[in-house]
């Protein structure tokens, strides 16, 4: 009988590898520290209508995909229906080998439908109905799903706007086992230079933190949301920055600026440079004093399709790699807050991979007494969760700090069937390992290097976010 596609030892060459996975890996819960999924489509259950909608709708990656084969826009972020975006995407699946959008599409397909046939033309009706059904007839709401994949900790990616009201309610659900954290998110109020920032001031300025007629004002408002996170279990901040500015300035020259941009004057980039830098460093500091991470995103160069933008809006499959110089402003900035006693915990991820030993370098300038990993080398990222991606920030990790202190993989996902991709992780991790020992390059201790990928795929992630209290405790 043929193997299947996906089985148990895929992507598993050696038989240590094979050991590692199987005997501590595969079964160690997922602790999902930063994703953009939905927490109303979690408090309310939603069950979905058809597999394209958890497959199709919102993934740029797939998106991207297609749109490289050539097929109109209609029947891929379109008004065509569901069903014929499905067949698209099922007749673009085989052009995706060596992509890994053809390993995350058939680990999803087994993992949550039990579907072991490879997605293509032929296969494309009989997987749409028999996905359908199971998404209809059995267990595969967000809930069952968060449970099937073994989701402890979900924390999403939250706007100090948003009411909470959703996370609320989660935590309010008994029989729901995984915990939904919000993470703040304040990019809206840091880039002084967007066309919406003062928009958005605005609408700061009308919600219970407080007018804001003032820097000071701001610095307040931005507290006060900061409280009401914190009151439903926010561990962490999240920033999604193009280039980490560092050009220090004064409160008052902060303030100036502020004021300048309020009154719609023009600034120049030196002046929002200052802005942004101070801003980020009071951030910086109130995360500090709340025992959150501050986990720092780098290196997106956004919105570059102007025709496509316009259509689509953000988030759509028109960003890529920047390469901007980040190693002076980096360590500047750390050492801002290093030299005052309040650089928080901090996780570093770039999105190109040509700066992972910048970073990985980076963060041993500033590690902390008494604080395992304090400062983090993210894991592989956006265009960078893939095998090659992930195993050189691993291999670049280990060389130039500590692996074993590394907290691992998120999904960084809108898609609830991504939580495959840890399952992706832990068999690279544990091939990769599998080599070494097979090499000689590690010993073949197995409590050694078995206990290392228990903490990289859950321990160390519980214990850096402080997730061994529950939200409001």
């Amino acid at each position: 009988m043929k193997k299947p596609f996906i089985h148990d030892d895929f992507m598993l060459q050696n038989e240590q590898g094979k050991k590692l996975y199987h005997e501590y890996a595969k079964d160690m819960p997922i602790i999902d520290f930063h994703c953009h999924l939905s927490p109303k489509e979690i408090s309310e259950n939603h069950r979905f209508s058809n597999i394209a909608e958890i497959w199709l709708h919102g993934d740029h990656y797939k998106w991207r995909a297609m749109r490289a084969l050539g097929f109109p826009e209609e029947k891929i972020t379109g008004k065509e229906n569901d069903h014929e975006k499905f067949r698209v995407w099922a007749e673009s699946v085989p052009h995706t080998l060596g992509n890994p959008l053809y390993h995350w599409t058939h680990l999803e397909l087994t993992r949550y439908f039990n579907v072991d046939q490879l997605l293509h033309r032929s296969t494309a009706e009989e997987i749409w109905k028999e996905t359908n059904r199971q998404l209809q007839e059995e267990a595969l709401t967000t809930q069952d799903i968060l449970k099937k994949s073994r989701v402890e900790v979900v924390c999403t990616t939250d706007d100090p706007l948003d009411t909470l009201q959703y996370h609320e309610e989660i935590a309010e659900n008994t029989s729901l086992e995984t915990r939904v954290l919000p993470t703040f998110r304040p990019d809206k109020a840091i880039e002084i230079q967007l066309v919406g920032f003062n928009d958005y001031i605005d609408r700061l300025s009308a919600s219970e933190g407080g007018e804001i007629r003032s820097y000071k004002d701001l610095k307040e408002n931005i507290r006060f949301h900061m409280d009401r996170f914190q009151e439903r279990g926010c561990a962490s901040s999240d920033h999604g920055i193009q280039a980490l500015p560092f050009i220090e300035a004064s409160e008052e020259e902060a303030a100036e600026i502020f004021s300048k941009r309020r009154n719609k004057e023009t600034l120049s980039s030196a002046e929002t440079e200052k802005f942004r830098t101070h801003f980020l460093l009071f951030l910086g500091e109130e995360y500090h004093r709340r025992g959150w991470v501050m986990q720092l995103h780098l290196g997106a160069l956004r919105n570059n399709n102007e025709k496509g933008f316009a259509q689509l809006g953000p988030d759509t499959g028109f960003d890529s790699m920047d390469d901007a110089p980040i190693a002076e402003a980096l360590n500047g900035f750390l050492n801002a807050l290093n030299k005052h006693d309040v650089l928080p915990k901090t996780i570093i991820y770039n999105l190109n991979p040509v700066h992972n030993e910048v970073i990985a370098t980076a963060i041993g300038n500033f590690q902390a007494e008494g604080v395992k990993g304090k400062l983090q080398l993210g894991s592989g990222w956006w265009f960078n969760d893939q095998k090659t991606g992930m195993l050189k920030q691993l291999r670049d990790l280990a060389n130039h700090g500590l692996l074993s202190t590394f907290v691992g993989m998120l999904t960084d996902s809108r898609s609830f069937l991504s939580y495959t991709r840890h399952e992706y992780f832990r068999r690279i991790l544990c091939n990769m390992l599998g080599e070494w020992m097979e090499c000689g390059e590690i010993p073949e201790d197995y409590e050694l290097a078995g206990k290392m990928v228990e903490d990289i795929c859950y321990y160390n992630a519980k214990k850096y976010f402080g997730l061994t209290q529950k939200a409001g405790v």
